[in-house]
């Protein structure tokens, strides 16, 4: 028989620690009943989450309960989400919760939450789809209940900061299960108007009433539409998926308004004093031309103009002197080095050593005789002077060797 490794209980109380700390034990949501329920002075909750059949204990910390809007009491039924660890001083596993809610409230929560993780992972929340929101907006749609205080409250708003705005209602289901398909439709709608911002809002209300902008077809409507789109739904806690997938999210209708129009007081004073900046630095930069000009017309160039042209001529006749000078000594020098060459042409030319006695003796056909061997008695040769040539008859020829 295979003898078991003896281990210690803290070893075991780890390996049982590391199983529970698999993804499959994280971000559990668990509904069940709360008892034994203890707020700690320290801020944390500690209580048992039950069913019928099985039990848990559960821990909050304050850090996380700090937000709930709602007291927790022994016997409410909720909906919690956590992950399962284990608390190794007394080898007990529990769940670490990071939110609670009602029962009613939490399976919607649940609800929006996945499908808030599902779009967000499909991108249609990504920040580079969201269209920049125009700074000055001729026409603003208004999607919402025409009976409502938010169409109301909208109104209000724009026509205080810019009166003349023009402005269309777009009538709109925002509650109840004809909610999701009526705001759709108006969107619809909205884009195929000459519109430059659309508002989408409505007034505060319970996760219930508000679960129309939580639909999956408002959301992809809003991110399909050309016009950008700022949500101003509930009250400034209230979050919904219409909040994400919008242009921009406005806390609430009347902070959607503001976001959407200028103010008009403050456009007029911007641009009364840009005019005035702009009219002082026209002055100041005509002032500086002008003076600079008159700097210019009583400067002696222009006073006395005449005075610079004859400085000028003065300096073109000097110029043209010396250039004339230039040119003379170089068409001199150049005539003198042509005499020089000629002279020594000349001294090396043939006609001038026949100058000085000496002949050149031809065949009749015109080559060279330099010895006498190369002609015959009573051939006849020409003979070249200076001025001159004569034809001889040789009769005798003598050679001079060496």
């Amino acid at each position: 028989m295979i003898q078991p490794q003896v281990i210690s209980v803290s070893d075991l109380t780890k390996m049982i620690k590391q199983q529970l700390e698999q993804p499959m034990f994280s971000y559990l949501a668990v509904e069940g009943e709360i008892s034994n329920f203890k707020h700690h002075t320290s801020g944390h909750m500690y209580f048992t989450l039950k069913d019928e059949r099985s039990r848990i204990k559960a821990v909050m910390f304050r850090s996380r309960n700090a937000g709930l809007n709602f007291k927790p009491k022994d016997g409410d039924t909720v909906i919690v989400v956590g992950s399962i660890g284990v608390y190794e001083p007394n080898g007990e596993y529990q769940i670490y919760l990071e939110q609670m809610l009602p029962q009613g409230v939490g399976a919607l929560h649940i609800k929006f939450e996945e499908l808030k993780k599902r779009l967000a992972e499909e991108g249609l929340f990504a920040q580079e789809r969201k269209k920049p929101l125009p700074y000055l907006p001729r026409r603003i749609g208004i999607i919402t209940s025409p009976t409502g205080a938010a169409v109301r409250d909208c109104i209000s708003v724009i026509r205080r900061r810019y009166p003349s705005m023009d402005i269309l209602i777009i009538p709109a289901i925002v509650q109840g299960d004809e909610g999701p398909r009526s705001i759709t439709a108006a969107l619809e709608i909205a884009a195929a108007q000459n519109l430059d911002i659309i508002i989408l809002t409505r007034g505060g209300g319970s996760i219930e009433e508000l679960w129309s902008f939580n639909d999956e077809s408002v959301a992809r409507a809003i991110a399909a539409c050309p016009i950008p789109v700022i949500s101003g739904v509930g009250h400034e806690t209230d979050f919904t998926i219409a909040d994400f997938a919008a242009d921009l999210r406005a806390p609430t209708p009347s902070a959607a308004a503001e976001i959407a129009v200028p103010d008009y007081e403050q456009l007029v004073d911007a641009v009364e004093q840009l005019t005035s900046r702009l009219s002082s630095g026209l002055k100041k930069l005509i002032n500086e031309k002008r003076q600079a000009v008159e700097y210019l017309t009583h400067r002696r160039v222009f006073l006395q103009p005449e005075e610079r042209i004859n400085r000028e001529h003065q300096k073109l006749d000097e110029l043209s002197a010396k250039i004339s000078t230039l040119i003379s000594h170089r068409l001199s020098m150049t005539k003198q080095n042509f005499v020089n060459l000629a002279d020594k042409l000349d001294s090396l030319s043939p006609l001038a050593v026949l100058g000085r006695g000496y002949a050149v003796c031809q065949k009749l056909d015109q080559s060279l005789v330099t010895d006498p061997r190369q002609v015959a008695v009573g051939e006849q040769v020409m003979v070249k002077l200076r001025t001159g040539q004569i034809r001889c008859l040789v009769e005798k020829g003598e050679s001079h060797d060496g």
